[in-house]
């Protein structure tokens, strides 16, 4: 029976082989590896995954899905878990001798900044992610300072994750095809990021960027005095998509 995409669980199915196939070798997958993929979906990549894997985690919220997985595939070598993934605890998955987790995912576009994040929150536990997002969304990720598209997704994940955008995937190769182009960004935890007080950075970070058109002076009066930009080493007359992810760092740590 043919399922029917959901509006509400962002559906795109990756339906391009050769895409497909250009993901897997990118992710690279080792039969040993602890994989988990959130979204599987209808399987299109899930099965590829299992031909090199001795097995494999999923993380799906469609119900339907979750029945046609349980059909498909061999229950000792595909685990599923049926839960939204903004609130999985990826930490309750059991581990494969020292390895890390390795995840993996065509990322539903509505969540997929809010689910980055909660991710982040287990980085110390994870290999890499490889994931598929809309291409603005990728961009910002990986944006350097100076650039319009260098916000807050930026500063957060660039603290945690060394990151690459792979390439990119036209509306084409999925059904339905969504309105924008996707791609591929690989992040890796970075091993020791600069000792900071994430909830500090989040506020810092939040404030300098809501009101990205002030000078960061204005932005962040209330937080910082100007003198106190100057002496973390930041240019009280600068845009907050100038300051760098270091500076950002220094300043949440001076935040009293």
């Amino acid at each position: 029976m043919k399922h029917i995409p959901r509006k509400r669980f962002g559906q795109n199915f990756l339906t391009d082989n050769n895409v497909l196939s250009e993901i897997i070798s990118a992710i690279d997958p080792q039969p040993d590896d602890n994989m988990v993929e959130i979204g599987p979906g209808l399987a299109a990549m899930t099965r590829l995954l299992l031909d090199e894997l001795k097995q494999l985690h999923v993380v799906e919220l469609d119900r339907d899905l979750v029945a046609r997985l349980q059909k498909t595939f061999d229950p000792s070598r595909l685990h599923i878990h049926s839960a939204d993934a903004l609130k999985f605890d990826f930490g309750s998955i059991p581990l494969i001798g020292s390895g890390k987790l390795r995840v993996v995912g065509n990322l539903p576009y509505n969540i997929s900044s809010p689910l980055l994040f909660h991710l982040a929150e287990i980085a110390p536990l994870v290999q890499d992610q490889h994931f598929m997002l809309q291409k603005e969304v990728v961009e910002r990720m990986v944006a350097a300072p100076g650039s319009k598209a260098f916000g807050r997704l930026s500063v957060m994940l660039q603290w945690r994750y060394n990151m690459q955008l792979m390439f990119i995937v036209p509306p084409t190769a999925f059904d339905p095809p969504p309105r924008v182009e996707s791609a591929i960004v690989r992040m890796i935890p970075i091993a020791q990021p600069l000792a900071c007080d994430q909830k500090k950075l989040e506020d810092v970070v939040l404030k300098a960027f809501t009101q990205r058109r002030k000078v960061i002076r204005n932005c962040l009066s209330g937080m910082f005095t100007e003198n106190e930009l100057i002496d973390a080493g930041v240019d009280p007359q600068a845009r907050p998509e100038t300051v760098s992810m270091e500076l950002f760092v220094e300043l949440a740590n001076r935040l009293k």
